[in-house]
């Protein structure tokens, strides 16, 4: 179904420096693929210009509607370079990222690379979506201007490419230091924390950073961290401090104090100012994101006993808010123990008693002068006639302790400060430049996010991945719909069984995702900003078979339904530090499907786009490298690609113009009518590709040194809906099975009733005639 801003296709711009470019494809004598570009090239000279924003879509300065994927680079980003297991967290005021996602020299076969597999946003299609650690390493307002150099010239090589990118400043569980990554120290230590006591406090589970999470004990906890006290703390005081932590001041420079809430903000959108200043005027850098899977801390929590089961994880020990108050402060405070299950992902098995050493997690030199924060705003107390802990305000975090009113995160909180975020970014960066938001992970668009809520130029950026594989690293014929579990959906219906089923489990989550998006937010574009698979599902068996059987209808199930949908993405991720034992060395994570430890030397390397030594090092590619329509003559109605063919449909509905304004006027100018599909030689080379379905009148030409099928669709029924059906031959040789429950059952069925009508006229015949 189309949009309003299809049927219009009216394309509105307040630059008034753009000017629209006529393709060489109106000309009558134009024939296919004649100019010097290709499909997945999204700098100026593929692009006539600029990409840009048209209600929900990105289109290119010729109105052609840009279908961007790619990836994130990269998991190894989210630690320093000079990071050692054995030492942290003592080495947090020398810590550097010069040389991630990896050093300047390597770029080129890097971005080569990508060129060559399509993934042109390395991230979207090619979006290249660079992880950009907040600047400040050792104290507030000192920036490492080393590393921003460096990220510099990373991001000044990607037109030669083709690449273009997205900075995202990226965050999990606060900070590394509360067991993720992101934010430095110093913003712990600046509310109280004493870093060397967070892990015997259990204000934060850090294993997974220095360098554990392999082992079952260990596997997938890091995600319980959000509720631990030093990040639930720290996300609560930076979005609503002045609410529920008033009384904490910290001392400034000049003598004067800022509430915590202020303090951080502004220095979070000091930092943002320098990244924007110094990265914004980069050809290939389309936009920014605020921030990687903002987490709402303590705000809404409505028990202070009890976190939520449906939607925070609960694996192994899981302290409630209150019992983490009462550890931090040094009280030795028996927690339950959470171990996995079936058919619930958890089940709570034991309880323990930790900090039975009676570590304190607040310095007495900080502003709360070794206090609790939340015991000094009277939530909590220690009743000491009783010698134990006491909750005073079970529902501080629900409504303003002021006023009473019920406060909602994003109304009150994420909004406002997304609006002064955006003022910050558009105050020193070009207005052309896109700004991507997300929600809390695996959370709908909620229906708040109304235009007055919404920024310019923005770009909706929400993460999806399939929880029940990512939680149990275990992947095989039977899978199930998480999402809709967790949404009060029938267990039978969110049951799916073999590849046609996990590819209606997947379809079914991101359409979600995308509708409940444009339902929200209207004409916005929704780029799926994070989704992959976890590459050691299994028992890591790939690794040591080389069989990447269910790798592959993983990766494949989860590309269908980003086609299926049309959406605009960026895999989770490429990690050339990738290796098979350690995998992304950070809380245990494996997704790079990429591992420079595979691929060829760089003098072994060819750096043209049809060069096969590019693909050494790369795993599961023919389920990753699809083709796919990248720039568009029109709207892109329905794309279905088949890996165990290599054919694809395509349906797109011609547009010949579009009505733009600048310079204070509407115009409207000529859409090219050359229509660009990635078509990787990875597929095609040794086949020849067959085109069925164009009319007389159109035209079409395959270049495989520059993966692309032009076609020109004709001028005398320009509305008409095109599609093509597009296949290779010989046909490639099937990867995996297609197969579902009837198909794999149907035998076994049939047997049974014909059993069961058996047994029933015996019965019949016996005992009741």
């Amino acid at each position: 179904m189309e949009s309003n801003s299809e049927t219009s296709f009216e394309l509105v711009d307040d630059d008034e420096s753009f000017q629209a470019p006529l393709h060489p494809s109106h000309a009558p004598d134009y024939r296919p693929g004649s100019g010097s570009t290709y499909a997945h090239d999204w700098s100026p000279s593929g692009t006539g210009g600029k990409l840009r924003i048209h209600g929900r879509h990105f289109v290119d300065a010729f109105g052609r509607v840009c279908n961007l994927r790619g990836v994130n680079m990269a998991g190894s980003s989210k630690t320093p370079t000079n990071h050692k297991h054995e030492t942290f967290p003592r080495d947090h005021h020398a810590v550097t990222f010069v040389g991630r996602p990896f050093p300047l020299e390597d770029a080129p076969q890097h971005f080569a690379r990508l060129r060559r597999w399509g993934l042109s946003l390395s991230n979207l299609t090619f979006v290249v979506g660079f992880i950009v650690r907040l600047m400040n390493p050792t104290v507030q307002g000192i920036y490492d201007l080393e590393y921003l150099g460096y990220v510099r010239n990373i991001l000044s090589l990607l037109p030669q490419f083709g690449l273009v990118a997205f900075i995202d400043i990226h965050q999990d569980v606060w900070s590394r230091y509360s067991g993720g990554s992101g934010a430095p120290a110093w913003t712990l230590e600046s509310i109280g924390f004493d870093l060397h006591a967070l892990e015997e406090s259990g204000a934060a589970w850090l294993l997974g950073v220095k360098g554990g999470g392999h082992v079952e004990a260990e596997r997938g906890i890091w995600p319980c961290g959000y509720q631990k006290l030093a990040a639930a703390t720290m996300a609560t005081c930076f979005w609503a401090g002045d609410t529920f932590a008033p009384k904490l001041r910290i001392p400034m420079s000049d003598g004067q104090t800022k509430s915590v809430q202020q303090f951080l903000q502004d220095a979070f959108l000091d930092m943002y100012a320098v990244v924007v200043r110094a990265l914004s005027d980069i050809e290939g850098v389309l936009g920014f994101e605020i921030m990687n899977e903002p987490h709402r801390g303590y705000i809404d929590l409505p028990s202070l006993y009890q976190f939520d089961y449906s939607t925070d994880l609960h694996l192994s020990y899981v302290p409630s808010a209150f019992q983490s108050f009462m550890l931090g402060s040094g009280y030795p405070t028996l927690v339950s123990n959470w171990t996995r299950s079936f058919p619930m992902p958890t089940r709570k098995t034991s309880h323990s008693v930790l900090n039975a050493a009676s570590r304190k997690v607040w310095r007495v030199d900080g502003p709360t002068k070794g206090s609790c924060i939340w015991e000094l705003h009277g939530v909590w107390g220690w009743d000491k006639v009783r010698n134990e802990g006491v909750v005073l305000r079970e529902s501080y975090f629900v409504k303003d302790p002021k006023t009473g009113r019920k406060v909602d995160w994003y109304t009150d909180f994420y909004y406002p400060f997304l609006k002064r975020w955006a003022e910050r970014v558009r105050d020193v960066a070009p207005k052309d430049k896109m700004l991507f938001v997300e929600p809390i992970p695996n959370e709908f668009c909620p229906s708040s996010w109304t235009k007055e809520n919404q920024v310019p130029n923005m770009v909706f950026a929400p993460h999806w991945y399939d929880l029940s594989t990512l939680f149990s690293k275990k992947f095989g014929d039977f899978t199930v719909d998480v999402q809709g579990l967790s949404r009060g959906m029938f267990p039978l219906q969110a049951f799916y069984w073999g590849q046609l089923g996990v590819r209606k489990n997947y379809s079914r989550q991101i359409r979600n995702i995308v509708d409940s998006a444009h339902k929200a937010l209207g004409e916005v574009p929704v780029l799926i900003g994070e989704c992959g698979i976890p590459m050691d599902v299994n028992e890591k068996e790939a690794f040591e078979t080389e069989n990447w059987k269910w790798q592959y209808r993983m990766m494949d199930a989860l590309m269908v339904a980003l086609e299926q949908s049309l959406a605009n993405f960026a895999l989770w991720n490429y990690n050339p530090d990738n290796n098979d034992v350690e995998g992304d060395d950070w809380n245990g994570e494996n997704f790079s499907w990429f591992s420079g430890r595979r691929a060829l030397p760089p003098s072994l390397l060819d750096l043209h786009q049809t060069s096969f030594t590019l693909d050494n090092g790369g795993r599961i590619l023919p389920a990753i490298v699809r083709p796919y329509p990248a720039k568009t003559a029109g709207i892109p109605l329905q794309f279905n690609y088949e890996m165990n063919t290599g054919q694809f449909t395509f349906e797109w509905k011609p547009s010949d113009t579009i009505t733009g304004e600048w310079e204070g006027l509407t115009k409207t100018i000529p859409v090219a009518r050359e229509t660009e599909i990635f078509v990787p030689s990875l597929l095609t080379h040794g086949r020849k590709l067959r085109v069925e379905g164009l009319e007389p009148e159109d035209a079409c030409s395959f270049d495989q040194s520059r993966q692309t099928l032009f076609i020109v669709h004709g001028t005398s029924s320009p509305s008409k809906v095109r599609k093509v059906i597009v296949s290779v031959w010989p046909p490639l040789r099937p990867t995996f099975e297609l197969n579902a429950f009837w198909g794999d059952f149907r035998e076994l069925i049939v047997s049974g009733m014909v059993v069961f009508i058996g047994i029933f006229i015996v019965v019949k015949l016996n005992f009741f005639t």
